[in-house]
């Protein structure tokens, strides 16, 4: 078992002209909990006419989680939603065994510069849920429990946690907690999931005494209560739960216990054999 934290430094990457860092997935971890892909689209500034358009891609075998501290974003998928998604709302879409999705900029929000800043999550499913069917929910910021004490403030984004529960429906035990933690203020993570992680969006903050940098992963050993200090105003994400029922393998915007289904998915994207967005013909093509 290890019993020092696990230091991962993300890979900086560039989604449709967005900045991102991805410390999820790495060569040192695969997942934490059924986290997958974390992807941290860093605070951009969008000049007028300019936004994200990120066209229609198909996903399997995961969950999508977004999660804005800034902006909007206008998701749609061949469900039929349709869905305009707000700082502190959770857009969440389970994918099941074919889904296909499209996420932008709202057009109303173009007419004007904007700042776009948050966090996207893939959650792989269970494997009785891999092939299941699509699902989409949409959670405004007011539904998701939050617990502000002694200058700690957490909101559970999904799943539980230090005693608070949001309505998201995730499929596995799960933690994903937003914190802000105002100057020489502590907070315990305790051993209620098996596998966590802390990933700190700004702030200088200390796990255990041990100075953690600003964008770096760290994933906690398990089985040991962990205290984060803020040595200045800190905002943080902590985030893990129960770990996978068996590996996963990722491969595009794939992810399944079966490579068969993989390869099954790449097929029929290629072919055209897919559920489509209503009003959509752009599609980003297999790489």
């Amino acid at each position: 078992m290890d019993t020092q934290p696990l230091i991962i430094r993300p890979r900086a990457e560039d989604v449709e002209g967005q900045p991102i860092l991805r410390p999820l997935p790495s060569a040192k971890c695969r997942s934490v909990g059924p986290f997958v892909f974390f992807d941290h689209m860093l605070e951009t500034v969008y000049p007028t006419g300019k936004g994200m358009d990120i066209r229609q891609h198909p996903h399997i075998g995961l969950s999508t989680l977004t999660y804005l501290f800034q902006g909007q974003l206008q998701h749609k998928d061949s469900l039929g939603s349709d869905q305009v998604v707000s700082a502190g709302d959770v857009s969440w879409m389970t994918a099941g065994s074919a889904i296909a999705h499209v996420e932008r900029t709202p057009v109303p929000l173009l007419a004007e510069t904007f700042t776009l800043h948050g966090l996207q999550v893939w959650l792989a499913s269970p494997k009785e849920h891999e092939q299941g069917p699509g699902h989409y929910s949409h959670h405004p910021a007011a539904t998701l429990p939050v617990s502000d004490n002694l200058g700690v403030q957490i909101r559970m984004i999904a799943g539980s946690g230090f005693c608070l529960e949001s309505p998201v429906p995730v499929l596995s035990p799960t933690l994903y907690a937003e914190v802000k933690m105002q100057t020489a203020t502590t907070l315990l993570i305790p051993t209620e999931h098996a596998e966590r992680a802390v990933y700190v969006l700004s702030g200088d903050a200390q796990l255990n005494g041990e100075t953690i940098e600003p964008h770096a992963l760290v994933v906690l050993p398990a089985g040991e209560e962990m205290s984060l200090f803020a040595e200045s105003d800190v905002h943080a994400v902590v985030f893990g739960g129960a770990p996978l029922d068996g590996p996963r393998r990722i491969n595009w915007n794939f992810v399944a216990s079966d490579p068969a289904a993989i390869d099954e998915a790449r097929r029929k994207w290629a072919a055209g054999d897919w559920p489509t967005v209503l009003g959509e013909v752009e599609r980003i093509e297999l790489p």
